[in-house]
């Protein structure tokens, strides 16, 4: 392995909150694995999604760009990430790196009209479309869910296994909500899986390149299902209540007015009918699945460490946050509060260099891409991201189909087309730190709405027509 480029571990989990980890004030259940990580390296505090759906922010964490730059734009229509678009494996293989990935892709919207309750599909022509991404290396399990509609890597050793039928019975049990215990042992759980099979990766490395790892670990993204034995690990008492104020959801011009009134399923995962006992199971088990992952990755950084020693760079982050009960719903969909925006971030360097630091710069996960590059020794092109170690910047954005807020760490501008209504809202999260008062068109806050439109339009035209 080259003395000047680093081995490369990147790690990520889905729908992961910020605040559930010990390093960000987690008190709920223990993370001692990556509270280790965050001390020997920088934490970030305000670092936000590119998106608020698995899809488009994965595909702007891979290329460092805004979803209207890589064009996959939404988890539901056919708008895939193109391999002509350059990305972490294809710039990190072209300078002499082995790439690898672990668990979840997602880089193609699912067929989710195609799944039924009775049986797995194949899932090849996804594994096959991922791979042309540029991985050297492939062990999939592209989700909880999909590995129960869909034939990946997991799915065929679960099944083998003999677990694979419980597994699919119990996420697709109505009753239970998406709200249950893993009906198998621990280590078939899907992140144990992964963790697993990302150390057998670094443990069997022949050492011939340097390696780029990206482990992407599909919890705590519901359904919220962790071993029952982790349940043991969290405290009840500081699980906390949801957020919530009845008269929220009396204003029928509130972007997510319908989906909390709606029967059943909504757009967020919102229930208007759950009771208390439901949210707290729920938060329970989300903080239990933490605990599992927090597990999985001690043993990851271990082998990572034995195996590369001090020449090791590790960045820890996720796709986007979870709402966990909050406003009364579950989910992220076309979320634009703190909740799911605004996200983990760990650094660590190499040698050691950076530890202990933390950091309020602005940032965004379209900044790792960049930093990654410049980790290896490449100058990364045509990226809407920039080193972690620059000076930050002055508005970052999030943004979707029909969605976009802009935000410069306390003003958030949210702007939303839903079924043929255009909404326009704003948060001051200094002062109204949960998100319950829209304060869009209020004469004293004026100036900071023209500033925050004033950088959306300048974003787009930046990076739309450079």
């Amino acid at each position: 392995m080259s003395a000047r480029q680093p081995a490369i571990l990147f790690i990520t989990a889905d729908e992961l909150r910020k605040d559930a980890l010990g390093c960000y004030g987690n008190t709920a259940v223990p993370t001692p694995s990556l509270d280790r990580l965050a001390a020997s390296g920088t934490i970030f505090d305000r670092a936000y999604t590119a998106s608020p759906w698995c899809l488009p922010s994965r595909c702007s964490i891979v290329t460092g760009r805004y979803p209207r730059n890589h064009g996959a734009y939404s988890n539901f229509r056919d708008h895939v990430l193109s391999p002509e678009i350059p990305n972490l494996y294809t710039v990190l293989g072209r300078d002499g790196y082995t790439t690898a990935h672990i668990g979840k892709c997602h880089y193609a919207p699912v067929p989710y009209g195609d799944t039924a309750p009775d049986r797995t599909l194949p899932y090849q022509e996804f594994r096959d479309y991922y791979l042309s991404l540029g991985m050297d290396h492939l062990a999939l399990q592209d989700d909880k869910q999909v590995s129960v509609w869909f034939y990946d890597d997991y799915t065929r050793d679960l099944e083998a296994a003999g677990h694979l039928e419980a597994y699919r019975a119990a996420v697709w049990d109505r009753g239970a909500d998406k709200v249950f215990t893993f009906p198998g042992p621990a280590e078939w759980h899907p992140d144990a899986w992964v963790g697993r099979k990302s150390c057998e990766w670094i443990e069997s490395y022949d050492g011939g390149q340097p390696p780029f790892c990206w482990v992407s670990f599909s919890g705590p993204h519901f359904p919220f299902d962790p071993p029952e034995a982790y349940l043991a690990r969290v405290d009840d008492q500081q699980l906390g209540e949801p957020h919530l104020r009845p008269e929220e959801w009396s204003e029928p011009g509130r972007l997510h007015y319908r989906s909390f009134h709606s029967r059943g399923r909504a757009e967020g995962g919102g229930y208007r009918d759950r009771d208390a006992d439901y949210w707290h199971r729920l938060r329970r088990n989300y903080q239990a699945n933490v605990a599992l992952i927090d597990d999985q990755i001690g043993l990851l950084i271990s082998a990572a460490e034995k195996r590369f020693g001090a020449n090791l760079v590790i960045v820890f982050t996720c796709d986007h946050g979870e709402m966990l009960g909050n406003h009364g719903f579950w989910g992220k969909d076309c979320g634009f509060y703190e909740d799911v925006l605004n996200v983990p971030l760990l650094l660590r360097r190499a040698d050691g260099v950076g530890a202990g630091t933390r950091s309020d710069r602005l940032t965004s996960l379209v900044d790792v891409f960049p930093t990654l590059l410049a980790t290896a020794g490449v100058e990364p092109v045509g990226v809407d991201g920039r080193h972690l170690d620059d000076s930050g910047h002055a508005h970052v954005v999030a943004e979707g189909e029909g969605f976009l807020t802009v935000t410069d760490g306390r003003h958030k501008l949210v702007m939303a087309h839903r079924d043929d209504t255009r909404y326009t809202e704003m948060y001051d999260v200094e002062v109204d730190p949960h998100e319950f008062n829209s304060v869009a068109g209020r004469p004293e806050y004026a100036d900071a709405q023209h500033e925050l439109q004033a950088a959306g339009l300048t974003n787009m035209i930046n990076t739309v027509l450079p």
